[in-house]
């Protein structure tokens, strides 16, 4: 512990040091977004002059970046192009008759194809596929969808494209001297894991994943009073809007459908003036409807209305939408967000992992992973399919969708992933062609580019290469890594290369996993050095680690999105993802000791 004693007397050190330990409260506290724990800390090291600008936000111009952009671009053209139709009609076949067959089927094509296209959106495609096919067969959610999120999670490390971590990693690599990733470089190892991950998940399948089933509360089951009211003579509520009405400034109500001569008005309702003898259609609870009744704003429609037509009540419909990973709605609340207003659909109930809440919806903060049940339009719905901020989780139509463009968006997808294999191009020329012949063959259009690119992930990755600079730049890396080899200079490489695995996933179940990178790769590299041991051996070991997150849900952001339509309970994650924790603790170290010959 001397060197590190003596490291903090460096220009910065102490600076940099209080910075990191910031984020990393900022990162487990989860006050405020990564990305933006990430660009507090880049700005801070700027301002106390351990950085200069340029540094801090060199991560900002890397060709790994500029790859994840143009590879968020060429997945979003093959799914919208069609091309992974295949895969959505083979996983959402009647031929697989049961949970474990259609885990092993996922770990075999789900896996390889998550090597190749970012995990996020693959399993935003089959998440309604696979909870369509579990309807029919009457099985239960939380049998399949915690194995679909951690095929994808095993597949990210077939290749270099497999996960943004990746990317990262390689360009930390080479900031620090020890040499970028090819695209192939760890597949090695990345096959050895997802064949002894996927065989492992198969069978602690029935033993360890739980069976939910739609035990409790569902949010197809709706608590609480959808009932048909009038306006009478006198009440506050003539000749206002909804929007400017106490009905939505005192009350929890949820207004469904106008009727007024007749005629039938749905959602967007907020700015439609309100007159007498008007009927509303309102989702409240049995004290809010006593409540509005006492005060003569609002009573019970003595005779209903006709029945609209069968063609207007096939427009309604009812499905649960979940918000996903980097969702811009995430953190504000309905009312303010204007919900039926922005969407042309209410809100029926929100599920946070097994809670389900429909009090009080208006004011309930959002979260990444929830789950809502809205009623709207179908065409309404159809469209939310096309955004990044809300995922059905069901199938609106019987047949996949299928288009002609496909064929051209495969051999693009093709020609990107050849041209650097034979060196024929550098990875990052690829990847920006492939982009560019994506919108210029009619596979992705302009707007659809720009909504593919996440850019809370581009802002998290620019940001965090600042760490690494730091560290380096501050001599604390070299201090930290001098402090360990004290440690485990009597070990076996194995023993050593083990410690940093576990150490690794162990920090990425509680923070980012690309800020973990961020932070131990220039230590992983300082270690393996003053053990005598290849760098990169070591730098693999952080890599895989930051990747095998499974064992809490906001380990990885797939995890989060099985969370709520799995019904899974904190804990059922942590069951299944622990023998799996062990077996690539005791595996990936012995499979980088066979790669380097260590």
């Amino acid at each position: 512990m001397r060197e590190f004693s003596q490291a903090l007397l460096e220009p910065g050190a102490l600076t940099t040091l209080a910075v990191l330990a910031g984020a990393i409260v900022l990162f487990l506290g989860g006050w405020l977004p990564p990305e933006v724990v990430g660009l507090l800390a880049a700005a801070l090291l700027i301002c106390a002059g351990v950085l200069d600008a340029k540094e801090a936000v060199a991560g900002f111009g890397s060709p790994a970046l500029i790859t994840l952009i143009g590879l968020f671009a060429l997945s979003a053209g093959l799914f919208r192009s069609g091309t992974l139709d295949r895969l959505r009609a083979l996983i959402g076949s009647d031929a697989v008759r049961s949970p474990k067959r259609m885990i092993a089927l996922m770990t075999a094509v789900v896996g390889p194809v998550s090597g190749f296209v970012p995990n996020t959106p693959v399993v935003a495609a089959l998440l309604p596929v696979v909870e369509g096919w579990c309807q029919r067969r009457g099985i239960a959610p939380s049998k399949v969808l915690l194995p679909l999120s951690f095929a994808t999670v095993l597949g990210g490390t077939l290749t270099l494209l497999g996960s943004s971590v990746n990317l990262l990693a390689s360009e930390v690599s080479e900031r620090l001297g020890y040499g970028s990733f090819g695209l192939f470089d760890f597949s090695a190892i990345g096959i050895g894991v997802w064949l002894v991950g996927s065989v492992a998940m198969v069978l602690l399948a029935d033993r360890f994943l739980p069976d939910r089933g739609r035990e409790g509360d569902t949010l197809q089951t709706t608590s609480g009073y959808i009932t048909e009211v009038l306006i009478p003579r006198g009440s506050g509520l003539v000749g206002q809007s909804l929007h400017d009405s106490r009905l939505q400034r005192r009350f929890d109500v949820d207004v469904l459908e106008l009727h007024r001569d007749g005629e039938r008005f749905l959602p967007p309702l907020a700015d439609r003036t309100l007159q007498q003898r008007d009927r509303l259609v309102l989702r409240c609870s049995r004290d809010e409807l006593l409540r509005l009744q006492q005060e003569h704003t609002i009573v019970l429609a003595p005779t209903p209305e006709p029945a609209p037509p069968a063609d207007q009540q096939n427009k309604q419909r009812m499905v649960e939408v979940l918000i996903p990973s980097g969702s811009t709605i995430a953190g504000d609340c309905l009312r303010d967000l204007r919900f039926r207003q922005r969407y042309n659909m209410t809100v029926l109930a929100l599920r946070r992992g097994n809670a389900v809440l429909r009090e009080r919806l208006g004011r309930i903060s959002l979260h990444e992973g929830d789950v809502l049940l809205i009623q709207g339009p179908r065409d309404a719905i159809r469209g939310l399919q096309d955004s990044n901020d809300l995922v059905v989780l069901e199938e609106l139509e019987k047949d996949l969708p299928t288009v002609s463009r496909k064929g051209v968006a495969l051999l693009i997808g093709v020609l990107v992933i050849l041209l650097p294999t034979f060196e024929l191009m550098p990875l990052v020329a690829s990847v920006l062609l492939g982009t560019v012949a994506m919108v210029a063959t009619g596979c992705l259009r302009p707007g659809e580019l720009q909504r593919a690119i996440r850019l809370d992930v581009i802002l998290l990755l620019g940001s965090l290469a600042s760490f690494s600079v730091a560290l380096e730049k501050t001599g604390l890396a070299s201090a930290l890594a001098k402090a360990l080899i004290g440690g485990l200079d009597d070990w076996p490489v194995y023993g050593a290369l083990l410690v940093v695995f576990l150490f690794t996933t162990l920090l990425t179940e509680v923070m980012s996993n690309a800020a973990a990178v961020a932070l131990l790769i220039p230590v992983a590299g300082q270690l393996a050095a003053g053990l005598g041991q290849p760098p990169l051996a070591f730098i693999y070991a952080v890599l895989f680690g930051a990747s095998q997150s499974f064992l809490s849900p906001v380990g990885y952001q797939t995890n989060l999105m099985v969370f709520g339509p799995g019904r899974y309970r904190f804990l059922d994650v942590t069951r299944y993802g622990f023998p799996l924790t062990l077996i690539m603790t005791l595996l990936v170290p012995f499979l980088i000791c066979r790669h380097f010959r260590l």
